[in-house]
Formats: C-alpha cells, structure tokens, sequence
C-alpha cells in the first residue's frame, strides 16, 4: 500500500496527541499527572488536546478519587488502539519502511 500524507490521522498526529497515544499504547491506563509530566503540557493544554481524544473516541476519561484526592485516569479504547495501529501502519507506509 501506497499510503499519502490524506491517510495520517491528524487528530493523532499533533504533537502532544501523539505522544499522549504513544504512552497510552504501552501503559494503559494512566493518570493525568503523570500524562502531563511524559508530555510536559501544562493542565489546560493537556485537557483540550485528551478532549479531542476523547470526542474521537479515541480515548476515555474516568475521575474519580483516591482517598480524599481527586483523580483523573486516562484510557486508551479499542477505538484508540485501532486508531493507533492504523496511524503507525500509514506511517510505516510513507516511509516505505
């Protein structure tokens, strides 16, 4: 397969999107804190860019609490992963690897 640049998902390919379902492909699920401290986002960035995740489908959001803390853990959906291995797929496909 020929793949073009039409066939990379570009709401996976923007930086911090991208790093977010790199990490989130190996450790699943994981906190925002410790998203944020992998991505180095700060809190508003990195809560737009895991909204449009999760708008796609891509990703899912649970809050909840740990102890008396609130806490927010991130997870990557079956819709993600597929997502995911498709991105790296048309990737791999450009580079002709």
């Amino acid at each position: 397969m020929n793949a073009s640049i039409q066939d990379i998902n570009g709401i996976i390919h923007g930086r911090l999107r991208l790093g977010v379902m790199a990490y989130l492909s190996s450790v699943n699920p994981a906190s925002f804190p410790e998203l944020q401290q992998k991505t180095g986002a700060t809190n508003g960035n990195l809560s737009t860019h895991l909204t449009k995740l999760e708008t796609a489908g891509f990703i899912r959001q649970e809050k909840g609490y740990s102890g008396k803390r609130p806490q927010t853990l991130v997870h990557l959906t079956p819709a993600g992963r597929d997502a995911w291995i498709e991105y790296l797929g048309a990737m791999r496909d450009m580079l002709k690897l």
